[in-house]
């Protein structure tokens, strides 16, 4: 596990001393050759592919877009270099063509939507269930591996994550989106392939499902923004992800059509990933052994390249990696603009569009997704620019991963293929978060993220995920959650349900707040003994960054010995019956969850559940 508390130096779960260290610009990750490596591989020779986008079909529920996408294994090719690797996807049912799935064997079909009109999924699971693709991970867990298997601190005990007689299951969680518990995906609703489910599963429709299915609503009560789904089982959600489970949500407003932004094929998505591979093109998990993986991959495919025209482009990014933060830039040759890098605009954060901000680089952790405009009319043709990562070891911010740096290249090769009627940036008038502030005495909400010792397991609130939930929130009430990291590692923070905007940042004696919590720990946890967080703050609050100030957002970065506090403004689920369908609305208690998106440190038992209540009033 990444993250010794009180100032020691960190290292993740199941680094071996220092035996993965860095190769400066190689990216070719340890040079312990005991840990696998990616072959030389030659950059931007495969064009870079998009995920197809799956078909609705309305007639099944009435008044909702329905679709049918199964989990199942394949192969696919992450170079041209690299053998045919084996691979977990989502494919989609085409309506149109029954013979002719829509998806490509790693990653899914992009689902695109439209605001308030809802979509109903079934989720079939036909991954094997008698072994994982990487086993061995699974088996450590279950011996009871101590820098794998979540051991809580006293008084808890440990617990195992998933039966002993499962070795793969699966959950959809649709990351971002307005979604009724039931319909949310969380790690104890997970089911297997022959029909074993957590103590959690639930479906819609349950008359619809076989056991090996489940049906789940989604409200798309969002304004229009790139949501993601992705697998979140228990104890296994970062294995799973590796392995392909991820897929694009997108949600479209009508209105947007008016903005002047770029569309259809200069609308671009990327997700951003990094794995390594055996020199047979095989995946290699690698982070029991060192922080991240050695090599990029974008859309599934490693170094690729985009041939572009010589005008405006939307670049919609999803980091999807399990642990890497990337600090991105478009870098140019020598001697084509007066700086060496392009400038680009953010357009639109998690939550969907805010103003234009001109940036030229910009750092994005696990999960967080990034709306850019970027303008290649001003370069001349032939011109390759260059998706460049700097300064952002793994872990983030002093991590002793493989380093990456080069990721992409667009090249300005094609001809305009006809006049770009789009706006510049500068002219865009975008819709925009609301300017949410708290009022005086709004209730504040503490989470500690604690590791008991070197390389154990972290949690919130020194408290595992299975504990009975300790944290009750009134429905239609608004709250700051302050997050205290006493951590030298980063973590992205996900919460489930609600999009929130970070406030402000203060520094931490982070070995100071250590010892004092390691003291109320030891003496019994008595609630009138809990370390006073005021007493810690070394500095003043400082204001969000500007890439996510007037953003929604359900993902953000708890720096490092940092306290990072994020204002809700309203904390409701949709209770409203969804296309017809009976049971489908959110009833209280609502329970969800809120994690780092590290994932396996997500795995590893940093996330909790909380609860929404009814207001008696």
């Amino acid at each position: 596990m990444a993250g010794a508390a009180g100032g020691a130096v960190m290292l993740p779960r199941g680094v071996r001393g220092a035996e993965a260290h860095a190769v400066a610009g190689s990216g070719m990750g340890s040079t312990d050759t005991s840990v696998p490596q990616t072959p030389p591989l030659e950059k931007f020779v495969d064009a870079l592919p998009v995920p197809g986008t799956a078909i609705p079909d309305p007639s099944v529920y009435p008044g909702a877009d329905y679709y049918e996408v199964t989990m199942r294994e394949g192969r696919w090719r992450f170079h041209r270099d690299l053998g045919p690797a084996k691979v977990w996807g989502y494919w989609a049912a085409n309506p149109h063509d029954p013979r002719k799935p829509i998806g490509m064997g790693y990653l899914g079909p992009t689902l695109d939507t439209t605001i308030d009109h809802p979509t109903v999924v079934k989720w079939r699971n036909e991954l094997p269930n008698t072994t994982h693709l990487f086993q061995f991970v699974i088996d450590e867990i279950r011996q009871g591996n101590p820098e794998l298997t979540p051991f809580p601190p006293p008084p808890y005990q440990s617990q195992q994550p998933f039966p002993a007689n499962v070795n793969v299951w699966n959950v959809v969680h649709q990351h971002g989106g307005y979604t009724a518990p039931q319909s949310d995906g969380t790690p104890p609703q997970s089911y297997t392939s022959d029909g074993i489910h957590g103590e959690g599963y639930t479906t819609l429709d349950p008359n619809r499902a076989a056991p090996n299915e489940q049906i789940c609503g989604y409200t798309n009560h969002d304004r229009s923004c790139l949501l993601w789904y992705h697998d979140h089982a228990m104890g296994m959600t970062s294995l799973n992800v590796y392995a392909g489970l991820a897929g694009l949500y997108v949600i479209r407003d009508p209105a947007d059509e008016r903005l002047g932004l770029p569309q259809g094929e200069f609308e671009i998505p990327l997700v951003l990933q990094d794995r390594t591979f055996h020199s047979d093109g095989s995946l290699a998990y690698t982070m029991t052994q060192q922080e991240g993986e050695d090599t990029p991959v974008v859309n599934g495919k490693a170094y690729p390249y985009l041939a572009v025209e010589p005008r405006r482009y939307r670049l919609r990014l999803l980091n999807g990696s399990n642990e890497r933060f990337w600090r991105l830039r478009f870098d140019t040759p020598r001697d084509v603009l007066p700086q060496p890098q392009l400038p680009f605009w953010l357009i639109g954060t998690d939550g969907g569009l805010r103003a234009p901000l001109p940036m030229l680089n910009f750092l994005i952790s696990p999960a967080e997704r990034y709306d850019l405009l970027v303008d290649f009319s001003q370069l001349p043709m032939g011109t390759n620019v260059t998706l460049t990562n700097y300064n952002a070891p793994v872990h983030y911010p002093a991590g002793v991963g493989p380093e990456i740096t080069e990721i992409m290249q667009f090249q300005v090769t094609k001809p305009l293929s006809g006049a770009d009627r789009t706006r510049p940036a500068a002219q865009l008038r975008l819709p925009q978060a609301a300017d949410v502030r708290p009022e005086p005495g709004t209730r504040r909400r503490q989470w500690v993220v604690y590791q008991h010792q070197l390389f154990g397991t972290m949690t919130f609130n020194a408290t595992p995920y299975y504990a009975p939930p300790e944290d009750t929130v009134t429905a239609g009430t608004s709250e700051i959650w302050e997050y205290v990291n006493p951590n030298h590692d980063a973590h992205p923070m996900h919460i489930h349900l609600i999009n929130f905007q970070v406030l402000d940042r203060q520094p931490l004696d982070a070995a100071g707040y250590q010892a004092a919590y390691e003291r109320w720990i030891d003496g019994g946890r008595r609630p009138e003994d809990l370390p006073v967080l005021e007493n810690f703050l070394t500095g003043p609050p400082i204001p969000a960054d500007p890439d996510e100030a007037r953003s929604d957002k359900d993902t953000f970065k708890s720096y490092a010995e940092t306290v990072t506090r994020v204002f809700i403004p309203d904390i409701t689920p949709p209770t409203d019956t969804l296309a017809g369908i009976p049971g489908s609305g959110a009833e209280y208690p609502a329970w969800y969850i809120h994690h780092c998106h590290i994932l396996e440190h997500e795995d590893d038992d940093l996330m909790r559940p909380w609860v929404i209540v009814e207001d008696d009033a």
